[in-house]
């Protein structure tokens, strides 16, 4: 039996990938506007970017918000996301503030998942999955590299490490220059479904060059795919809807 992460009636690494819409604003009114758009939308999981927001340094507003979001959203999974300004993100907070944040955010109960940043520091990153599986949240740990496609091995190395960490979900991200670079990615991906199969994964090759690894997950082994509602949060997001369409397209075909 494949392992699959559960978060209320989604299991993650089970069938077909699950399908994550970036939630983006800046204030609060626009965070609740865009969630209040996404009912009409067929996905699986909400990932709040709260990067983005304005108040994102006052965790009382960053708690009020959440709780606002969670009401409009009622069911479904919310992946609790600090990119960090390195990693693509929007702004860089201090690695204390973001660990504080992370495990604070934790003990709402109002979220389903967070994310880690793999090179945040192995200590910090520890005291992060203590923190938060202590609460009983899952933990997706994350690598971007928005600028080259690393070798197979040392994504395959990276994505163990995750794992060795105790994530529940390892992620990685990379930006292809070449089809060759797309292939790596998606080689890598089949090599820990194979090889490493303790938990699902989730790999993405970015841009438009790597849209194929966004809806090719059924297939090489990543678990999980972020459509775009509206905006992009990331290079290469294809729109929702015609996500839906072309996984179930090829879920349908096996």
């Amino acid at each position: 039996m494949e392992n699959f992460v559960q978060v209320k009636n989604i299991k993650i690494g089970e069938g077909i990938p699950k399908i994550c819409i970036p939630l983006v604003a800046k204030t609060k009114e626009e965070f609740i506007e865009n969630a209040k758009e996404l009912t009409s939308f067929k996905f699986d999981l909400v990932e709040l970017r709260i990067d983005y927001f304005q108040e994102v340094e006052n965790i009382d507003a960053v708690k009020k918000l959440i709780k606002e979001i969670r009401n409009i959203l009622k069911n479904i999974p919310i992946l609790f996301t600090f990119r960090s300004f390195k990693e693509g993100g929007e702004k860089e907070i201090s690695a204390e503030y973001y660990k504080t944040l992370n495990i604070e955010i934790s003990k709402t109960g109002l979220v389903d998942l967070i994310d880690i940043e793999l090179f945040t520091g192995d200590e910090i990153v520890n005291e992060m999955v203590k923190g938060i599986h202590e609460n009983n949240i899952k933990i997706v740990m994350s690598n971007h590299d928005f600028h080259k496609t690393p070798e197979k091995d040392e994504i395959v190395k990276r994505l163990c490490k995750m794992q060795e960490l105790k994530c529940d979900i390892p992620k990685i991200a990379v930006m292809p220059k070449t089809t060759a670079d797309v292939l790596t990615l998606l080689t890598a991906t089949e090599e820990m479904k194979r090889n490493h199969p303790s938990t699902p994964v989730i790999t993405m090759s970015m841009g438009g060059l790597g849209v194929i690894s966004r809806i090719s997950g059924e297939t090489f082994g990543s678990a999980l795919t972020f459509g775009a509602a509206k905006k992009a949060s990331a290079p290469g997001q294809v729109p929702v809807e015609e996500l839906y369409t072309t996984l179930n397209i090829l879920h349908n075909s096996k």
